[in-house]
């Protein structure tokens, strides 16, 4: 029902070996080939040396300032709408596991669990924690996690305005992750079925038993923790004999943002780290390739590249790049600094004293922070204010600073650049990259001058967070879903709690 039509594929002409006779020929032609003198050869190093040693002392000269990539423009003028990521949806139907005939724990006699009631219209960070928590959740019950789209607008439209711009309605899942999330494999040995399409539970579960979030919730305390929350429902789930399970649309998230946004959520990461859920986690080919496209961007060339690099007749002097990205991008520190509608964020948050997210809160690591007293319902004392904004929405001297400070630290020693995670418009990068070059940094660079095809730009968020998580220092913001993400990711790969910092 779901197969498609093979892609074809192109000849490939095999290479015979060589007969010996010919094996003599090219020999003889090798050793016939004529050889420079001694002379020439000494001529030809001289210059060679000689024209290096230029670039060499012409390299010290600083270089200008990169310009920003005028993506839109070029997208636009060749592409007039956002993408619809066919491609990706026609793989997620292709899924081997979309075949009713498979036996059980999959095929129609499988179990299944499908959270109509999923977030929409909220930041990649906000779905991403409530998708990985929710394929969890599945996980633990033994049923096939029922995954859908990152979903701006529910309404059926293939594009929805935001502030102006015209962008997908709805990315799937898999163009922004891989893993047992999105219908990739379990471990070997691991008997959990897989994850399946939406449209794929639409065809094996055509008539659900039906359960309303409040079921569990109201047997809860106000405060239930994660691991808490899961437990009832693995419960709740195993207790039913209902094969297909759809979780009400119209109720609450499972794991509501109230959840995310305080300590609660942290008794769940131990056993949710060590699960397939993350441990095989892994960004999606697009993001890969667009971090591998931009690895230079973020990470130091070597002095002899630098050298090459400025002389285009030698350039096949430089070894191919190992497209590889590194576990880890020494070096490099990542600042994720949001500015634009962020501010009227960030006095929001002051006046109701609010916390920082859940997983910028952990035990151990340096940064800490807590609503000072002398708020009130909805208003908040002038030095409180001041202090919500220079840890929420930091100005340029307030980032120098704090930058400076963590260079400092043991867990910044090595960094050389820069990458700035930002929505703000390039003017203000530009005095910032002026103020932090001031003091010596290698390079600075931000989220403007990544090099993204069409698709790409739309996950640029999911590129960001590749970076961040892989860089030998982050300073994040505390009050940010993307942020706490991005720790939550660093932790589960064992980064040290000293590379974890905040504003």
């Amino acid at each position: 029902m779901f197969s498609l039509p093979q892609s074809r594929r192109g000849s490939h002409e095999t290479s015979l070996p060589l007969s010996k006779p010919d094996l003599e020929r090219y020999r003889d032609r090798d050793c016939a080939a004529p050889r420079l003198s001694r002379r020439y050869a000494r001529l030809a190093l001289v210059a060679l040396l000689s024209l290096l040693s230029f670039a060499f002392f012409h390299s010290l000269d600083p270089i200008p300032q990169p310009v920003a990539h005028t993506l839109n423009t070029t997208h636009e003028d060749v592409h007039p709408f956002p993408p619809l990521y066919e491609a990706w949806h026609a793989r997620e139907l292709a899924l081997p596991q979309h075949n009713v005939d498979l036996p059980f724990p999959e095929g129609r006699e499988g179990r299944y669990l499908w959270m109509s009631n999923h977030v929409h219209a909220s930041g990649w960070g906000n779905a991403m924690q409530e998708l990985l928590l929710n394929s969890y959740v599945a996980y633990k019950s033994g049923r096939s996690f029922v995954f859908d789209n990152y979903t701006w607008n529910r309404d059926g439209s293939d594009y929805t305005d935001f502030n102006g711009h015209l962008i997908p309605s709805r990315i799937p899942f898999s163009a922004l992750i891989s893993g047992p999330t999105v219908g990739g494999p379990f471990p070997d040995g691991d008997p959990a079925p897989r994850a399946v399409a939406k449209e794929y539970w639409d065809a094996v579960c055509p008539e659900p038993t039906i359960i309303s979030s409040d079921e569990v919730t109201r047997t809860l305390e106000a405060d239930a923790s994660a691991e808490t929350i899961l437990e009832a429902w693995v419960a709740r789930l195993n207790a039913t004999e209902a094969r297909c399970v759809e979780i009400a649309r119209d109720s609450e998230q499972i794991f509501p943002i109230w959840v995310f946004g305080s300590k609660r959520v942290l008794d769940i990461f131990p056993g949710f780290a060590a699960s397939p859920i993350m441990k095989n986690f892994a960004w999606s080919d697009l993001v890969q390739s667009a971090l591998a496209t931009n690895l230079p961007l973020v990470t130091p060339p070597s002095v002899w590249s630098s050298v090459l690099a400025r002389l285009p007749l030698l350039q096949w002097l430089l070894p191919a790049r190992d497209e590889a990205i590194p576990e880890r991008l020494d070096g490099l520190l990542v600042l994720h600094i949001r500015r634009g509608d962020f501010a009227d964020h960030c006095l929001h948050l002051s006046k109701w004293s609010s916390d920082w997210n859940g997983f910028n809160k952990w035990e151990g690591l340096p940064d800490t922070f807590a609503p000072p007293p002398g708020g009130g319902w909805g208003e908040n004392t002038p030095e409180n204010t001041a202090l919500y904004m220079r840890r929420c929405y930091p100005t340029v001297d307030q980032i120098v600073e704090r930058v400076e400070e963590i260079r400092r630290t043991r867990a910044g020693r090595g960094l050389r650049g820069v990458y700035v995670m930002t929505n703000a418009k390039e003017n203000w990068i530009k005095s910032l990259r002026e103020r932090l070059g001031e003091k010596g940094w290698d390079w600075v660079k931000s989220s403007r001058e990544l090099d993204l095809d069409w698709e790409q730009k739309y996950v640029a968020q999911a590129v960001d967070m590749m970076i961040g998580e892989r860089a030998q220092v982050l300073i994040g913001n505390g009050f940010s879903s993307l942020t706490s993400n991005i720790v939550m990711m660093r932790m589960a790969r064992g980064m040290s709690f000293e590379s974890n910092r905040f504003w």
